[in-house]
């Protein structure tokens, strides 16, 4: 038996390399550009209490306030939310699309002044998949209310859903649509760059070294261990198919002796965003504006064109752009060039002060 491409067309698709940072290129600075200040803040997480994985509840947040924060002490900003993807945090997400630089190269290049938030989801398996279980605790709950709670009462925000955006790449782009689709009370724009994970996948069969491998696995260093693509099973499993009743992973794999296990497929299926956009066609069209966007060689490419139909289909104002490139094709100028924009144009700003 082999293992199949279940993880790699979730979280790779064929096209990331297997490693948890990918070196990035980023733009040069624009002449002139006023400096942002980037706090790295720890934010109480509720929702993830008395997780069953040990996940820490105080969770890394960096927050980016514009040049004029500082100054200009009776002006209100929007927020964008970033959610970064599966194997990094946040650190390693504000490296791979240069935040300093992309953030103040877009406000210098006209784009207005909004604060960002990028929010550390990483779990001992490498990514929480922005979901709500037992096992890695309430990521998505965490994002849509206990931060933004926080967020609002610690900075000069504009702490209305008209004024918050919401964006992520990757597993980052599947949070964002999944959080989106789920929370369309708590933000007025949505841009999912190259998301995973949004249709339902067969597990198939596993290879006996690898069965070994995962039942092998005891502690988070014995995960940590583990090959890319079976670490991306476990983060899965915890996410998408925990078991409280089944330590010390308290989850359940989708595969056994060697037979796929179709209760469990079942669940993960369940949480594939093409699977339950038509129940959140109503909450999709409270959005001032949607967009997706994937390079041409990017495996994920079929998904996202998939997701943009049914949104057409269904009379959902969106913008779906298919560029050149691979899963992390020039990230950073996209970050600079298109979400930033993007936000500009389609959140509130009119409470600004």
């Amino acid at each position: 038996m082999r293992v199949t491409a279940v993880l790699t067309a979730i979280f790779a698709a064929g096209t990331m390399p297997v490693s948890a940072q990918m070196a990035t290129d980023g733009p040069v600075a624009v002449a002139g550009a006023k400096a942002v200040t980037i706090e790295r803040i720890k934010v109480h997480a509720p929702t993830i209490e008395g997780n069953l994985e040990g996940e820490a509840t105080d969770r890394d947040v960096l927050v980016v306030l514009p040049p004029s924060y500082g100054k200009d002490r009776g002006r209100r900003y929007p927020v964008v939310y970033a959610l970064h993807g599966y194997s990094i945090g946040a650190e390693q997400w504000s490296r791979e699309i240069h935040l300093l630089a992309t953030t103040q190269n877009a406000f210098a290049k006209g784009a207005k002044e909004m604060i960002l938030v990028l929010p550390d989801s990483k779990t001992v398996h490498n990514g929480s998949m922005y979901a709500r279980s037992v096992t890695t605790g309430d990521f998505e709950t965490f994002i849509a209310r206990d931060l933004i709670a926080y967020v609002d009462g610690h900075y000069r925000t504009i702490a209305r859903r008209e004024s918050r955006g919401l964006v992520g790449h990757s597993m980052g782009g599947y949070g964002t649509s999944r959080i989106g689709m789920k929370h369309a009370d708590m933000f007025g724009a949505l841009y999912m760059m190259s998301p995973c994970c949004l249709s339902a996948r067969d597990a198939g069969p596993m290879d006996a070294a690898s069965i070994v491998a995962l039942n092998a696995v005891r502690t988070p260093a014995d995960a940590a261990r583990l090959p890319f693509i079976l670490r991306a099973q476990l983060a899965t499993a915890a996410a998408w198919s925990p078991n409280p009743k089944n330590p010390p992973l308290y989850l359940d794999l989708p595969v056994r002796d060697g037979k796929a296990r179709p209760d469990i497929l079942a669940k993960w299926a369940a949480n594939a965003p093409l699977a339950f956009v038509d129940q959140y066609i109503g909450d999709l069209r409270r959005y001032a504006a949607i967009a997706i966007d994937v390079g041409d060689r990017d495996g994920l490419k079929a998904d996202a064109q998939s997701l943009h139909d049914v949104l057409d289909r269904n009379g959902v104002a969106n913008s779906f752009e298919i560029y050149q490139g691979d899963h992390t094709s020039r990230v950073a100028w996209r970050f600079q060039d298109q979400v930033l924009p993007f936000f500009d144009r389609h959140l509130d700003f009119a409470t600004a002060r």
